[in-house]
């Protein structure tokens, strides 16, 4: 697979939020979503706004740089609105058949509204694509969101790194997905 593959133009109404859509109030129509690679080093600012709006230890320009150089290993997709504006990005490595998602986040006026489903899917679509065969991710105990939207791909917790997170300490899940070959229906 190319590391330039072609943008996603992803419907997120599959990816709507049970809370959300159960509520007694008309659920609004969500907006679609282009799904594509980072092609350039200059689009990283993008990308360094969201991690820094998203995480208490941000990776830095210099670590997303330095993973940029990496063609054969890393690989960054952006989310971009209508209008072209980024509002979530995932960063992964393919590393002989294993994916592994370093950083996935959304602009925190963009979430619940399928963004990062729509990328995730994405992911673990490219994923099969390079030839992994399963994937893994270290999220915090306590991101609860996060932690719903994993399993409704069918990760499950396969480990716990004690003490991984600073900012405030706190321990990771590991998570798994064993088979990327077989579907998840999202809920």
């Amino acid at each position: 697979m190319s590391r330039r593959t072609a943008a996603t133009h992803v419907n997120t109404s599959a990816f709507r939020d049970e809370a959300s859509s159960s509520s007694a109030r008309e659920t609004p129509v969500m907006p679609d979503w282009i799904i594509e690679p980072l092609t350039s080093p200059d689009e990283i600012d993008a990308i360094l706004a969201i991690e820094e709006a998203s995480f208490t230890n941000p990776w830095t320009r210099q670590m997303y740089l330095a993973e940029i150089q990496k063609t054969d290993v890393s690989f960054f997709l952006l989310a971009r609105d209508a209008s072209r504006r980024a509002v979530g990005f995932c960063s992964f490595w393919r590393v002989l058949d294993e994916l592994h998602i370093n950083n996935l986040a959304v602009r925190s006026e963009h979430r619940r509204q399928g963004v990062a489903s729509a990328l995730l899917a994405r992911v673990l679509a490219d994923g099969v694509g390079l030839g992994a065969k399963s994937a893994t991710l270290e999220v915090r105990r306590s991101n609860e969101g996060a932690l719903r939207l994993y399993e409704r791909f069918g990760f499950s917790v396969a480990g716990v790194r004690r003490g991984y997170y600073t900012k405030p300490v706190e321990d990771a899940l590991v998570l798994r997905l064993a088979d990327l070959e077989t579907p998840v229906a999202l809920c």
